[in-house]
């Protein structure tokens, strides 16, 4: 039936607003109901073609409701395709102003999907990413102009957290190797499994790309 295909992205999108991760990209199903709309819109293209620009909804309703009914399909197929593409640009842009690694992140979750051979992980076309291309396009971009609107106020981290931290200075553990980092109190090097006791203004950022991991 016209329409279930879009109700599914709308499902996707839905599930995808209560996820702290950003699920892979539904491929498929979006191109399933591009190819739906394009071919109502033949429809409505072959319905009118008899009627050369002459078409008269009253003397032929029987037409013009099943026109109405095409229009009103693709109409709400499209709307479904904006709706599931706005939600996960949201959340893109969420995930860029908290600073984390969007592409690396979305990369690790898949091979992590593969690993476990956990269902609705893997994208099923191979993807290495849960992004798609255009996505992973849309997040360099939309970092870069992010990066270049922080720049104007470099004193002022915009992207920090607004709440108050309850002690400026935290037990960290590394999770994966950074390298070495600048600090208040000098350099230190982050290498995997190591612990260390910082300023936690100095490693919020890091901790928010899943480098290291806050320990209570």
């Amino acid at each position: 039936m016209y329409g279930d295909l879009g109700i599914k992205l709308v499902q996707h999108a839905k599930r995808t607003q209560n996820l702290a991760h950003l699920p892979p990209y539904q491929a498929e199903l979006v191109r399933a109901v591009t190819r739906e709309v394009r071919d109502l819109n033949k429809d409505v293209d072959d319905l009118l073609e008899p009627f050369q620009g002459s078409f008269d909804p009253a003397e032929d309703q029987a037409v013009a409701y099943t026109l109405l009914v095409n229009h009103i399909s693709m109409r709400r197929n499209k709307r479904c395709l904006l709706a599931y593409h706005r939600t996960r640009t949201d959340k893109l842009e969420e995930l860029v102003w908290n600073g984390a690694d969007v592409i690396d992140l979305s990369g690790q979750q898949v091979r992590d999907g593969g690993a476990s051979g956990s269902k609705g992980v893997a994208s099923g076309d191979g993807s290495t990413s849960s992004l798609s291309p255009q996505e992973e396009d849309y997040v360099r971009q939309y970092g870069d102009l992010l990066a270049a609107y922080k720049g104007q106020w470099t004193d002022i981290d915009l992207t920090g957290s607004l709440e108050p931290p309850r002690d400026l200075f935290i037990d960290v553990r590394v999770l994966k190797d950074a390298g070495e980092i600048q600090t208040e109190y000098g350099a230190i090097t982050l290498t995997k499994n190591s612990q260390f006791y910082v300023r936690q203004g100095d490693v919020e950022r890091l901790i928010a790309q899943g480098y290291l991991q806050k320990l209570s």
